[in-house]
């Protein structure tokens, strides 16, 4: 139940409005509130009383939510904004689907909370936002070692809360009626497949296979947390930490539980089909009441219609947000909030030099907000993408500027990790500072140690140091547990690119070895003292990565030079353009997933784009005939980064 937008190779970003308080409804003449609790910023069109009883009941959530790992902070390093609507008439513009009552947009600069306080319908808006809104939790502060039935049971569990008598009450783990009959009408799943399921699973993709899944992840939470006189919630708790240890699955549930998964199997089974599982009800001594902790205050229209332009910004909905953003410069032109989601919508709409004017008012006008830096950071960033939108380079004066609004941003907000990310990718895709950078990563990731982006930039780092194990331990996770497909296959293929790199490095070790004991012997036939060689020598080195390379098929042959650029055509097909000797040759592939690219040496790592190359690379290129009727000089079957010093001997 995740609904996550896929990144690109720069993350792809809306807009957090830049003002301390905001309110949005479809109305422009309607009054507008804004209220800040201690972890949301509500705005809405709905009264204040309602709009603090929301930001009551998600403050509520999250405390209750802490109190199940006590030895874990609860981060959410990303603003949350939550916007009420008074009416469902209201709301409709604004939904993402238009039988919700409630929905929840993460993002990477600010999250999004949609509702509609009116009683009419008999959905519960709360449910799905709890639901994804522990996900976000989950991410934040447990990171990427939590597996899927883990993240989603708990989700699932904690969408049901409620709150009673006079706030003193909470009420959990209510019964869910469609996963009751889901467990009831379909086979039981073993808890080993149960934990096998990934994000590529068709236990999770299909249909009533994922049905399933989400009512056996919730049942099982259930059990663990309000089974057997809720003797499993401190090895739940426990359980949980040892996997942010680093503990295989099966070693922190053994030693969590003190039991073997089949035992524990048996006694759900049990559990199930006792069908004594219902809610549980928690009394606090004092209630759990936030509103003297907020503050509210009145909106203006024109921030009301910068705001309802973000919120159309983050749900893709660019035509529409245009529309608001300009009627708030209308009202008000030199608004720093709506100049900067002007500048926004610009970028997403591929209009870079268009947004930049937008971004430097608004940088000007509110120098003491981090987003106007970060936002125009991202711009400047932005304007060096190709036409596949991937930056490949920056030239250093642009580079220079990103990292001074950047570093203003980290000043402002020191615990948003995105500023971090940026300034990491700048420093990655220009190959400076790396110690630096790497420095910077871990402080970010400190903030939030889910961001899957920036510990593949920290993996990427560790792969150009040579720091294989470290890299390796960064990647897994993130092959395996990223929900989002693509960076699964990124790290994929930068793990691929560890394996080669650790073989061709222990043929070296092992030549030297050889050399040396060859060396020994063959001093001690001859007597006389000799200084024995240490270090491998050139050809020692060549003929490692010969015997590592990948060998030509039948029909298939190789060529050694530099790669100078990558043709990437919109309408598919690819030209790798080598310069060989004196000729620049081309050759052909219908696309990346077809080449086996290989890197064995530490001059490249990460993705490979589309563009001019810089720095140019010394490869080795495989390929078969070309097509008839083509153009090229055959058709590209593998490409393998190598040492500027190795020669390929014919």
């Amino acid at each position: 139940m995740k609904f996550r937008p896929l990144r690109t190779a720069i993350p792809g970003i809306a807009l957090a409005l830049l003002v301390t308080g905001a309110a949005v409804s479809a109305t422009a003449k309607d009054t507008w509130t804004s209220v800040h609790s201690k972890n949301f910023t509500l705005v809405g069109n709905a009264s204040e009383k309602d709009i603090r009883l929301v930001a009551n009941r998600l403050e509520q959530f999250r405390q209750v939510f802490g109190l199940l790992f006590p030895t874990i902070t609860i981060n959410s390093p990303v603003p949350t904004t939550v916007i009420v609507f008074k009416s469902d008439s209201s709301y409709k513009p604004f939904k993402v689907n238009p039988n919700v009552a409630g929905y929840f947009q993460p993002g990477e600069d600010v999250n999004y909370i949609t509702l509609t306080t009116e009683k009419s319908s008999d959905e519960q808006p709360f449910r799905t936002i709890f639901h994804e809104y522990v996900h976000l939790l989950v991410e934040n502060t447990m990171g990427a070692t939590v597996p899927l039935w883990f993240n989603e049971g708990l989700a699932e569990y904690y969408s049901t809360f409620d709150i009673k008598d006079d706030y003193r009450r909470v009420i959990l783990g209510d019964l869910i009626a469609n996963h009751v009959l889901y467990l009831r009408e379909n086979k039981f799943l073993p808890l080993r497949t149960l934990f096998a399921v990934d994000y590529k699973s068709p236990y999770y993709n299909e249909g009533n296979k994922m049905n399933v899944f989400y009512a056996e992840s919730w049942m099982l939470m259930h059990y663990l947390l309000q089974g057997d006189s809720q003797k499993h919630r401190p090895q739940l708790a426990k359980f949980v930490d040892l996997l942010r240890a680093n503990a295989t699955i099966d070693e922190a549930f053994q030693q969590a539980f003190q039991s073997s998964i089949d035992s524990v199997e048996k006694d759900f089974r049990s559990y199930i089909q006792g069908a004594s599982y219902k809610a549980t009800g928690i009394t606090f001594e004092h209630k759990l009441d936030f509103d003297s902790e907020m503050q509210s205050a009145p909106l203006a229209e024109a921030e009301a219609h910068a705001y309802l332009g973000d919120l159309l910004l983050h749900t893709r909905q660019l035509a529409g947000a245009e529309a608001q953003i300009q009627q708030a410069l209308a009202l008000s032109p030199d608004l720093p909030m709506a100049e900067a989601a002007y500048g926004m919508l610009r970028v997403r709409q591929g209009r870079m030099e268009d947004a930049r004017p937008y971004l430097e008012k608004a940088v000007t006008a509110n120098s003491q907000n981090y987003l106007t830096h970060y936002y125009y950071a991202f711009a400047l960033s932005s304007l060096s993408m190709n036409e596949y939108r991937v930056v490949s380079s920056y030239p250093p004066e642009v580079a220079a500027k990103m990292r001074a609004e950047l570093k203003k941003a980290i000043a402002l907000k020191p615990d948003f990790p995105e500023s971090y990310s940026l300034l990491g990718f700048v420093n990655v895709v220009r190959n400076e500072e790396v110690d630096e950078t790497i420095d910077l990563l871990k402080r970010a990731l400190k903030i939030s140690p889910a961001n899957h982006r920036m510990l593949f930039m920290l993996a990427q780092l560790y792969l150009r140091q040579e720091r294989f194990a470290e890299a390796r331990q960064l990647l897994e996770p993130i092959a395996h547990n990223s929900p989002d497909p693509d960076m699964r296959k990124r790290a994929e293929g930068l793990l691929e690119n560890v394996k080669h790199m650790e073989e061709q490095i222990a043929q070296i070790k092992e030549f030297q070895k050889q050399s040396i004991a060859a060396q020994t012997e063959t001093a001690q036939r001859s007597g006389p003292p000799m200084t024995l060689t240490t270090a491998p020598t050139q050809d020692d080195m060549n003929s490692a990565l010969v015997e590592a390379l990948r060998k030509p098929l039948s029909g298939e042959t190789r060529v050694q030079g530099m790669l100078t650029t990558i043709e990437c055509s919109a309408k598919g097909g690819i030209i790798f353009q080598v310069r060989a000797g004196d000729r620049l040759l081309k050759f052909h592939s219908n696309n990346f997933d077809g080449v086996d690219i290989t890197a064995f040496t530490t001059d490249v790592s990460g993705e490979i784009t589309c563009g001019v190359r810089k720095p140019e690379n010394w490869v080795i290129l495989t390929y078969a005939p070309p097509k008839a009727g083509s153009k090229s000089d055959g058709e590209t079957k593998a490409i393998e980064f190598v040492p500027k010093s190795f020669v390929l001997k014919p």
